[in-house]
C-alpha cells in the first residue's frame, strides 16, 4: 500500500492539493459522493421497470408457495398495523422474535415457540401448549 504514496506522483499532488486548498478538498470529496451517487440513481431508474403487462405477466407466473408467502405478509403487516392503530403494546413481538418464538392468532395466548405441529398446518390447543412450554424449561 505504500506504493500509492511513495512512488505515484498524481498521489502526491491529490495530497499536496487537498492538503493546501480547501476549496479543492471540498470539491474533491463532494465529487466523491455525488457521482457514485448520480451513477447508482441512474442505474437504478434505468433496471427498474414501470410497466404493467410485467408485473402482471411475472404476477401470474409466480410460484404457489411465493404467492402464499405474499398473501401471509400481507395478513401479518395488516394485523401489526391494526395493532399499532389500536395503540397496542406490541414490545411482546420482538422478545417473542428474540427468544426464535412467534406469535399465535389466538387471544390471550399471543406467544408460544416454534413446534412440529404449527409448521405442520395445525396449531395445538391451549393446555397443550402450555404442557409444552413447561417441559420445555
Amino acid at each position: 500500500m505504500s506504493i500509492l504514496w511513495e512512488k505515484s506522483a498524481g498521489w502526491r499532488w491529490l495530497v499536496g492539493r487537498t492538503r493546501d486548498s480547501k476549496p479543492f478538498f471540498f470539491t474533491f470529496a463532494a465529487l466523491c459522493g455525488v457521482v457514485p451517487g448520480v451513477v447508482g440513481y441512474g442505474v437504478m431508474q434505468l433496471t427498474s421497470s414501470r410497466n404493467d403487462k410485467l408485473e402482471a405477466h411475472l404476477r401470474s407466473t409466480a410460484r404457489p408457495e411465493t404467492t402464499m408467502m405474499g398473501q401471509v405478509n400481507r395478513e401479518r403487516l395488516a394485523e401489526f398495523l391494526g395493532e399499532l392503530r389500536r395503540k397496542e403494546d406490541t414490545n411482546d413481538r420482538y422478545v417473542a422474535a428474540l427468544k426464535g418464538e412467534t406469535l399465535t392468532r389466538k387471544r390471550y395466548e399471543r406467544i408460544q415457540p416454534v413446534n412440529e405441529q404449527a409448521t405442520m398446518g395445525s396449531q395445538p390447543d391451549k393446555e397443550q401448549a402450555t404442557q409444552e412450554n413447561v417441559k420445555a424449561k
